[in-house]
């Protein structure tokens, strides 16, 4: 391996599980065998980060950030990776503050999107990352044009995820509420939809409203392992 993958979780403890078993699962469809990476994982506290982010404390969310990629980087992480989609708000300011090198998971999304000819996504997140213009604005950077719910499916999405995903709480009523929203994007011209937040893949798998349903988790993994654990020859 060429080095160490440094993981910022607790952003929820879900997807920091996700983030986990998919870096294994991807070491092993690439290399097979029964040898595992160097994995390290910093799991902060959710719900000051949260809270921080909630009341607009962007100054307490940078800081929390910015420590556990400095206690990463110090322990040896060569590349570090944020499990969380929302969070990467902060991501320029983050890399400014710490100096690592760090991928952004909007940019991971892009590459699988260009990849497979879709230019048109229809976005699923928290209620931040679809109203701030970050995520948009990142994606644009890669010529993908994204589409975002109306006011009152961003409020659907962002309940079922901080109300029942974050807590590892799984309903179908609340699948069903997600998916109405994801064929809104489609007929709003949607080529695929992004499940832009990393515990939505805890709902939804493969496919949505008749599209394909990219798991960003997933593609931000595979790019943290192509990057940095590279191939063993």
């Amino acid at each position: 391996m060429k080095g160490v993958l440094g993981i910022v979780g607790g952003l929820s403890p879900e997807s920091t599980i996700l983030y986990y078993r998919y870096v294994i699962e991807e070491f092993m469809r690439r290399f097979g065998g029964s040898r595992y990476p160097e994995v390290m994982i910093f799991s902060v506290d959710y719900a000051r980060f949260s809270s921080a982010v909630r009341s607009g404390n962007k100054r307490e969310a940078l800081n929390i950030l910015v420590r556990a990629v400095d206690a990463l980087v110090k322990g040896g992480a060569d590349l570090v990776i944020i499990s969380a989609n929302t969070p990467h708000m902060l991501f320029d300011d983050v890399v400014a503050a710490t100096g690592a090198r760090m991928i952004h998971i909007a940019d991971s999304l892009a590459k699988a999107l260009k990849r497979d000819g879709v230019r048109r996504v229809g976005l699923l997140g928290t209620r931040v990352t679809l109203t701030k213009d970050f995520y948009v604005k990142r994606l644009a950077r890669h010529g993908i044009e994204a589409v975002v719910p109306p006011p009152e499916g961003v409020e659907v999405v962002d309940r079922v995820i901080r109300e029942e995903l974050t807590k590892g709480i799984i309903r179908e009523e609340s699948r069903a509420a997600v998916e109405a929203v994801a064929r809104d994007l489609v007929e709003a011209g949607a080529e695929a939809v992004a499940l832009a937040c990393t515990e939505l893949p805890l709902l939804i798998k493969g496919e949505v409203a008749g599209v394909r349903a990219y798991d960003t988790a997933r593609e931000h993994v595979r790019d943290a392992v192509e990057h940095t654990l590279g191939r063993i020859k």
